[in-house]
């Protein structure tokens, strides 16, 4: 499992009230790994799943929440998302997802742009998303590090921070070749996306060597943070999400990680049902999608929802995603409705949105489930959330109630109001 920073410690800034214990009784409860659980409780303390059972029993003085006849799930993972750095209604001054001065901008971090003031996020939480992977963009050949943060609950980024340790996004297709194309430099080809890459491991490599070297021989060694970075791949610390759509970029990717040997997520992989056999023997996962889009570029000629349940049906590990804003991240759970109609399994949809990103990503020690010890990410869905007069109720994020459906709305509960009382939505 990947080691969280320090900077993610679930205890720095929760208030002391989160500490008490609250007990969601009486719900279908749906832990995702393992079976459902009618009339199920789970148990909240200290920011932390603690108990989950049809017998388990309330302490004296838990906050009850009555779940009679609705879900409970755990909050839902999206796990490629532009959130915060691509921010809505505010055009270009919020839009920092791509530093496309350089094919290889592996030393950015997603981390250092995120405006946790989006109003994504707000929207995030009535969708019952409490988690996402913000990724940089695919105008860059290696576009720089991911992050794992929380939709909610923090003054700063910091203080929703999951992981700082996760991945590094890489793009090939379209979207390279044509940025850099049109800058008349390379890569402007498919040929040239794949050289680029193989440069950057190439030399990454060398640096490792040359590193290792003057730590043995303690000389002066001059740092360079993309090298740096990719060393961390191919050391299998950080995964690489490679962001392709066409069958062909897809063996570029499959091929491009015999050679270096580093963890590869398929990101979109919307033609991957033509390789869905070859990805599921190397169990290679699929972070799938966005679906709801129109064919708005060649290599998504042949995108097709029902791509979906035939890479699941070979055996593939997915995973679906909005590339929110491209749909808005609200949605999440209505593609995998749509999933669903077109043949995925209701319990593989689930797990798409839950357990699968969370363990690809190595961010399972932490959310994905209702599992004793993980983060108290819990959401009360009024029914099946994949019925889609469904909706998300209450929204817990490490045991705080972050967002209450009443009245015929959604109340968001505002940082400023969590830190200054710790109280949960009235």
């Amino acid at each position: 499992m990947t080691t969280p920073s320090s900077s993610s410690s679930r205890h720095d800034s929760r208030p002391a009230e989160a500490s008490s214990v609250t007990a969601v009784v009486n719900g279908y409860v749906v832990p995702v790994i393992g079976p459902p659980i009618e009339g199920g409780t789970v148990l909240i303390s200290g920011g932390v799943i603690t108990a989950v059972g049809s017998d388990v029993v309330a302490p004296d003085g838990a906050t009850v929440i009555d779940a009679t006849g609705k879900w409970v799930l755990p909050g839902f993972v999206e796990a490629h998302g532009h959130v915060g750095i691509h921010e809505e209604a505010n055009g270009v001054a919020g839009n920092d997802t791509n530093e496309m001065t350089n094919p290889n901008t592996a030393g950015v971090r997603a981390l250092d742009a995120i405006d946790i003031d989006d109003e994504g996020f707000r929207d995030a939480l009535s969708g019952g998303i409490t988690s996402i992977v913000v990724k940089p963009g695919s105008g860059n050949v290696i576009g720089g590090q991911t992050v794992a943060i929380k939709t909610w609950g923090g003054r700063t980024i910091d203080e929703q921070l999951i992981s700082d340790s996760v991945s590094v996004k890489s793009a090939l297709g379209e979207n390279p070749k044509r940025v850099y194309g049109e800058k008349k430099q390379t890569p402007s080809t498919r040929l040239g996306v794949a050289f680029v890459l193989r440069e950057a491991f190439i030399a990454a490599q060398d640096y490792r060597e040359a590193r290792e070297y003057a730590k043995r021989e303690n000389k002066p060694f001059a740092r360079d943070l993309a090298k740096e970075t990719l060393v961390r791949v191919l050391e299998g610390e950080l995964a690489w999400d490679q962001h392709t759509h066409r069958h062909d970029d897809i063996a570029t990717a499959i091929r491009l990680a015999d050679e270096f040997g580093y963890r590869l997520v398929i990101n979109h992989g919307t033609d991957g049902h033509k390789l869905a056999d070859l990805l599921a023997e190397r169990d290679i996962p699929v972070i799938f999608g966005p679906m709801i889009t129109s064919r708005s570029k060649v290599e998504l000629r042949d995108r097709d929802i029902a791509n979906l349940a035939a890479l699941a049906r070979a055996g593939v590990r997915v995973a679906i995603t909005t590339d929110a804003p491209v749909v808005p991240i609200e949605f999440l759970v209505h593609q995998a409705t749509f999933a669903v109609k077109e043949g995925l399994p209701h319990d593989t949809a689930l797990e798409a949105l839950t357990a699968n990103p969370a363990s690809f990503l190595r961010l399972d020690d932490r959310i994905g489930s209702l599992t004793v010890g993980l983060d108290a990410d819990v959401v009360v869905w009024s029914g099946d959330p994949l019925d889609t007069g469904s909706r998300a109720e209450r929204v817990f994020i490490e045991g705080v109630e972050v967002y209450r459906w009443s009245d015929g709305r959604g109340r968001v509960v505002e940082r400023s109001e969590r830190f200054a009382s710790g109280s949960a939505a009235e």
